[in-house]
């Protein structure tokens, strides 16, 4: 029952933020449930050839994480005005981007992409698209979105749920997920020529 409470909890508070923002905010708010229902079918898509893989309880943490930036943006006063459009124009823009980024490295993975860590028997590497620069394109995607999502609704809480939860819990996710992949014939190889999030720093 964790995930389902999460997504509700997640959508409740999107919800209350569309009630109450104006302007460039709530454009962003409900882009940000899009993005959220798109993903939806992928948390609970079964996996046919499902190989396995440890999880190690990274899921909930990187859940929690998201939840907490979501919630500390919506319900915390931001501290910039609404007079401030410019900056909100270019905070969307780069929430927009990520958002863009992460569905696009998604779909490039096709039916080897899942929220759950795992492998499957017919296992591919790709190297395409954004994964010819980064590992981990999706979770680039993740960082920027969200950069852009609590630079448009800054307040001191959201910037340490985004710095001192989300970003480690990505990371750690990062980590567990290559314990799986590196079993995968070729992902070495793949893995030394790139770095995982941004390329040439990490």
């Amino acid at each position: 029952m964790f995930p389902p409470l999460l997504f509700l909890s997640g959508l409740a508070a999107l919800g209350h933020g569309l009630a109450t923002g104006t302007g460039v905010v709530r454009v962003a708010l409900g882009l940000y449930l899009v993005w959220t229902l798109l993903e939806l079918r992928i948390t609970f898509r079964v996996h046919p050839g499902d190989a396995g893989g440890d999880d190690a309880a990274s899921m909930p943490l990187y859940g929690l994480a998201r939840g907490a930036v979501v919630a500390s943006a919506v319900f915390v006063p931001p501290l910039w005005a609404p007079s401030d459009a410019v900056f909100q124009g270019v905070a969307l823009a780069v929430f927009v981007a990520g958002v863009v980024l992460r569905l696009g490295a998604i779909r490039q993975l096709g039916r080897f992409y899942s929220h759950k860590v795992r492998t499957l028997t017919d296992h591919m590497i790709v190297r395409s698209g954004p994964y010819r620069l980064v590992r981990h394109p999706a979770y680039s995607g993740m960082v920027v979105g969200h950069i852009g999502f609590v630079a448009l609704l800054l307040n001191p809480v959201s910037l340490f749920a985004l710095v001192g939860l989300l970003v480690p819990a990505i990371v750690h996710r990062i980590r567990v997920e290559e314990r799986t992949l590196m079993e995968l014939t070729g992902y070495p190889d793949y893995a030394r020529g790139r770095k995982r999030l941004v390329p040439a720093v990490w």
